[in-house]
């Protein structure tokens, strides 16, 4: 699904966001501005927008990408080569539940709107928590449910029948756009998501909900050894 979207999905982000998607990743990354990190992984790194904001804001030596779609992964390749960023950011096929490194590798991992697709979202933190060092921090920026009862209405209407109308129209793909409006509600946010992310071993859990709530920065620490 994400490899017939991949040649819209920048434009659709932007779309239908209004533009405020840029500024949800930018919040989301200043989170590791006080760590510094070095070594930063980016899971479900799509077409490379957080991997680039990341470097832009805290530059680290090395930023992996990983991500199940090769199409997204083709169309990031290109946006960081002509940045001329392929000694910084490196873009690599890689399965979220299965992370192809070793442990207390990483810094940092960053993930946009990317935990609410994991088939198994209790493994897919378990490789995370795995795989980066101790005292290493994880940032998740992920969709969520408006509390506001005003804003609920029309966050229903737009998310149920303008976003898939706007997908068949620009992507040829309703579907896709049925499935972000579905895998949104499923999701389990909020103070439940920050009890599934102590459950697999993270500490200093906090959540800071964007927007009137559309969006929330998950934020997660492992114990320093």
């Amino acid at each position: 699904m994400f490899d017939q979207i991949a040649f819209r999905y920048d434009f659709m982000n932007r779309f239908l966001s209004g533009g405020i998607d840029v500024y949800w990743r930018k919040r989301a990354i200043k989170e590791l501005k006080e760590l510094k990190p070095q070594y930063v992984l980016d899971v479900a790194t799509g077409t490379a927008d957080v991997a680039l904001t990341t470097w832009k804001y805290l530059q680290p030596n090395k930023i992996i990408g990983i991500d199940i779609s090769e199409g997204m992964l083709e169309l990031g390749k290109q946006k960081v080569a002509k940045l001329l960023l392929n000694n910084h950011i490196e873009l690599q096929k890689g399965d979220s539940e299965a992370i192809n490194f070793p442990d207390n590798t990483f810094d940092a991992i960053t993930v946009a709107f990317g935990v609410r697709n994991f088939e198994n979202l209790e493994k897919g933190l378990s490789e995370m928590y795995r795989v980066v060092k101790p005292g290493g921090k994880v940032v998740i920026l992920e969709f969520s449910k408006p509390r506001k009862v005003w804003f609920k209405g029309f966050y229903n209407l737009y998310m149920k029948i303008i976003a898939p109308q706007a997908g068949r129209w620009l992507t040829n793909s309703k579907d896709a756009y049925q499935y972000l409006n579905k895998s949104v509600k499923a999701f389990p946010e909020g103070e439940t998501f920050l009890h599934i992310l102590n459950k697999v071993g993270f500490s200093d859990t906090t959540l800071k909900r964007l927007s009137l709530g559309i969006c929330t920065i998950y934020c997660a620490r492992k114990k320093a050894s």
